[in-house]
């Protein structure tokens, strides 16, 4: 137990181990899952006109030209995904799974049946921010045990996922979260996803500005108007802070980065927002700077506008041309920027690039460990969650230690970790302790700190790999074989859809069926890419090898390290640079002296 502690905390150490072994001896949390609320009765609402007529208007521009709709669209006309609420309870009596393009619609309320991978259903949430009271958490974690398989991950948009919802619980667990002040609404399909921010927003001493109510604004902007659901595809919106911990905001289709501006621009000095846009990494493009500078408060209208745009011009009969970065290579930035001042009814404001001072830089380790807050005597502390799992016997002990020793807040980061806020000085290594107590840590790796792996082949039906074995067999190996002195991002995602953003990585693995012989037999593996970078080091990884098979992952990843460590121009050159600096052939002959 140790001897540093005063007797109090001691106590109350020895009281969170011995309730833990009580939760373990009684078999969990598991209760009965609560009874189902009636289903609305007689027959399903008229599609609704007002609200969906953009979308309409601009299916029908696209008949008109002698296209043919995308099946999605088609089934939106048809009946509208949130319109699908009633049927989806009745589904629900029936213990029945959503048939053809049902499970498209049932994406709409935060349900996706992720059969074959899984027989069940995954409920993705909507959490402005990424940040939680500690009561929600601990809600979650119930739900979890009560309708699912007794976990949760925490995603790349800061965000919670439950997994084995059997197809009579999927209505009781969005009721439930709505209980707990949560929703799942528009969590997916063609809708505005989760809206991140800086996961230490207003604890953060280097930030600029406070995120925390812009994210909330325009969370709450969302779910208020029905207008905006129902999009040509996903849309994603992040607001960056310029604090610690970065919100990849540069990888969404809007983002907002908060900078100073300085006198003499025609406008008033001090933060604003720059906006960026036209982020997709899996598509292999940024989002890019704009020139347009908004002040904060306009920030939601603003994006209202240009969501507006993207409903009136979004592709909506090949799927993979149906996101903001089409419209943007289409329009150019100064059509789409006219547009969106048409919706708005005034100009949008403009500063050279030599306006803006330069931005705070993030700290790649910020997400782990124990920082200071601007708070004085306050720190957050940074929980590794491996691959971002935890059971809820853990969810329930990080509620109870946000509650006792914090805040009472629970952060989540795009890291796919989360960060326990406002524990004072006297308190530090109590918390720390009782993380451990609970089978989780504070510490990490070079390597494991930077890990991010989606929810790849045991979860979701597009990988072609599981990735979260394959990114913990790859920790497992390098840590115990390569000792780094600088952090690494090692990105592992499943197919090229690229929810762990592959490209970004310093090392990037994306899921890919190997060949094994002449007769098609395939294998799980990954094509392996390098280089990538976000922020200030924004660049899009490039490939270096093919059809590495998943059992090989490790063994290339530790050469690639070793090739880094060996031939790197000095002790502070990244591994990120080092591969930018030598063609694929002269790497590909790095590692391999490496591996013999």
């Amino acid at each position: 137990m140790g001897t540093d502690f005063a007797p109090e905390q001691k106590r109350y150490l020895e009281g969170f181990v011995a309730g833990l072994a009580a939760t373990r001896a009684a078999g969990g949390l598991n209760a009965a899952p609560a009874a189902a609320k009636p289903a609305a009765t007689g027959a399903a609402a008229a599609e609704p006109a007002g609200p969906d007529a953009a979308a309409h208007r601009a299916m029908a521009r696209f008949e008109a030209q002698g296209r043919k709709l995308a099946n999605e669209e088609k089934a939106k006309r048809e009946e509208f995904g949130l319109d699908s609420y009633g049927r989806m309870k009745q589904h629900a009596r029936d213990a029945a799974f959503p048939k053809g393009v049902d499970v498209f619609r049932w994406k709409f309320h935060g349900l996706f049946y992720v059969a074959p991978t899984q027989d069940s259903y995954m409920c993705r949430l909507r959490i402005p921010n990424g940040i939680l009271k500690y009561w929600q958490f601990a809600g979650v974690a119930d739900l979890a045990a009560q309708h699912g398989g007794g976990y949760s991950h925490v995603t790349t948009r800061a965000n919670l996922q439950m997994r084995e919802i059997p197809a009579t619980d999927g209505p009781a667990v969005l009721e439930g979260l709505i209980g707990l002040g949560l929703t799942a609404r528009g969590s997916g399909a063609d809708n505005i996803r989760n809206v991140t921010g800086g996961p230490t927003a207003g604890i953060d001493p280097q930030e600029l500005i406070d995120t925390r109510p812009f994210a909330l604004d325009w969370h709450h902007h969302i779910l208020a108007d029905r207008s905006l659901y129902g999009l040509p595809r996903k849309f994603n919106v992040a607001f960056d802070g310029g604090g610690r911990i970065g919100a990849l905001e540069d990888t969404n289709d809007i983002g907002f980065q908060a900078v100073e501006v300085a006198d003499g621009h025609g406008v008033e000095p001090g933060v604003w927002f720059r906006v960026v846009l036209g982020g997709i990494t899996g598509h292999m493009d940024f989002a890019r700077d704009t020139g347009v500078i908004v002040k904060p408060e306009q920030a939601s209208d603003v994006a209202d506008a240009m969501v507006r745009v993207f409903i009136d011009h979004g592709d909506r009969t090949d799927r993979k041309k149906a996101r903001l970065k089409y419209v943007l290579d289409a329009f150019g930035f100064e059509k789409f920027l006219a547009l969106t001042e048409e919706k708005l009814g005034w100009s949008l404001p403009r500063v050279p690039a030599s306006a803006v001072a330069p931005r705070p830089e993030p700290d790649r380790l910020a997400h782990i460990g124990v920082h200071r807050q601007k708070q004085a005597g306050l720190n957050w502390v940074g929980v590794v969650l491996p691959t971002g799992r935890m059971s809820v016997e853990q969810m329930h002990g990080l509620a109870r230690l946000a509650r006792d020793l914090g805040d009472g807040e629970i952060r989540l980061t795009v890291w796919q970790n989360l960060i326990l806020s406002g524990v004072p000085d006297d308190k530090v290594a109590l918390m720390e302790a009782a993380v451990e107590a609970l089978g989780l840590s504070t510490k990490a790796t070079a390597i494991r700190a930077g890990l991010v792996a989606c929810t790849g082949s045991m979860g979701c039906r597009f990988a072609n790999a599981d990735t979260k074995g394959a990114a913990e067999a790859i920790a497992r190996h390098c840590e115990e074989r390569v000792a780094l002195d600088l952090p690494v991002n090692i990105h592992v995602t499943g197919c090229p859809h690229s929810c762990a953003q592959h490209y970004i990585g310093d090392i990037g693995l994306v899921g890919a069926r190997v060949p094994v012989n002449e007769d098609g037999d395939t294998v799980d593996g990954f094509h392996l890419v390098v280089g990538g970078g976000f922020g200030s080091d924004a660049a899009i990884a490039r490939e270096l090898y093919r059809d590495v098979k998943t059992t090989e992952a490790p063994v290339v990843v530790e050469g690639l390290l070793r090739a880094w460590l060996a031939h790197r121009a000095d002790g502070a050159e990244t591994l990120a640079r080092f591969t930018r600096r030598h063609e694929p052939d002269a790497l590909r002959a790095l590692v391999e002296e490496e591996t013999r």
